[in-house]
């Protein structure tokens, strides 16, 4: 049987997971799409075959869809979450989940009153093939236990209406929550620091910035964040532990040997380095709700990302090391 898919969100990374869908992904169909722009929206329902819906309301209840796929604008994100409970169909939404904690819980009460886990969050780097094995290296304890973590996300350009606050809730969110899943630990504490200004960025970005965590354990995470590093999309993680060091590989792409010099291509954006992780996600995403539910990052993970980013982004409003407070996670999530 086909799932009959739903997406709400037609800009870059919808339409990328409708191709995916259609072209990559097995046992689904996507049958219906809205977007605000309705124009483009119609050209790539007609391309795919699927319906065009005006309201993302009307894909969410429409009795040909099985499940939803969300990848609008990011303060659209909890509504159409909530609508998907209370129709009782399995969501997949790109992170972040909700542009506020209080957001989040609202949708994680709201799931636990539905007695039923719907909700899945896009967080694609967990089923990234290099960071899936930095995880069974830390598992194994090859280097004893971590100690520090060295992490970097540089973009070549930010996207438009880029704000300071989306550098961290945006962008360094991926870090946060990938982070935390790679060490299975808590954070206790987090601060931002602000560096000298980049004078390629717009002059209200403060660009770069730094975060550091410290973990319930002690691991101390330093993360640059950098919007316009203008060379290519750069993703690393180094993890340093008590007996050695392991770090997530580069992309594999062609050596090129020419006019004197050893080169490699760097990727200009997330869509090239994550491709196949993103293949992942999605097609055990539509694996899992055929079966028992979801497996994936759950609302509560989408909860504990979007705190950690409040509290970062307060710490660099008042330069100060902020707690980082987590309410106690629900038996439902457990």
């Amino acid at each position: 049987m086909e799932l009959r898919i739903g997406v709400v969100g037609t800009g870059a990374i919808g339409e990328d997971h409708i191709r995916r869908l259609t072209e990559v992904i097995t046992g689904a169909t996507v049958v219906a799409l809205s977007d605000i722009n309705e124009e483009n929206a119609r050209r790539i329902a007609k391309k795919y075959n699927a319906v065009f819906y005006k309201t993302g309301n009307e894909v969410i209840w429409s009795p040909d869809v099985d499940a939803v796929l969300i990848a609008s604008w990011d303060p659209t994100h909890a509504g159409y979450v909530l609508e998907c409970i209370k129709a009782k169909k399995y969501v997949l939404c790109e992170k972040p989940l909700a542009t506020s904690a209080e957001e989040c819980l609202e949708i994680v009460n709201a799931e636990i009153q539905g007695k039923k886990k719907l909700v899945q969050v896009g967080f694609m780097r967990r089923y990234d093939t290099g960071y899936r094995e930095l995880k069974e290296m830390l598992k194994s304890g090859i280097i004893g236990e971590p100690l520090m973590v060295h992490c970097c996300h540089r973009n070549r350009i930010p996207g438009p209406q880029h704000t300071t606050d989306m550098t961290i809730k945006n962008s360094g969110i991926h870090e946060i929550d990938v982070l935390r899943w790679l060490l299975d630990e808590e954070y206790e504490s987090g601060q931002v620091l602000t560096v000298k200004q980049n004078k390629n960025a717009e002059s209200e970005l403060k660009d770069p910035q730094i975060m550091l965590l410290k973990t319930k354990s002690g691991v101390r995470i330093d993360v640059e964040v950098n919007m316009n590093s203008h060379y290519g999309y750069d993703i690393q993680c180094e993890i340093v532990g008590e007996k050695g060091v392991i770090r997530l590989p580069d992309p594999n792409t062609i050596l090129t040997k020419l006019s004197g010099r050893n080169s490699y291509e760097i990727y200009a954006d997330w869509s090239f380095r994550f491709t196949r992780a993103y293949d992942i996600e999605i097609q055990q995403w539509i694996d899992s709700i055929k079966g028992s539910g979801p497996v994936g990052p759950s609302a509560w993970d989408g909860y504990v990302a979007c705190i950690t980013a409040d509290t970062l982004i307060k710490a660099r409003k008042r330069e100060t090391i902020e707690p980082i407070i987590i309410q106690p996670r629900p038996e439902f999530y457990c």
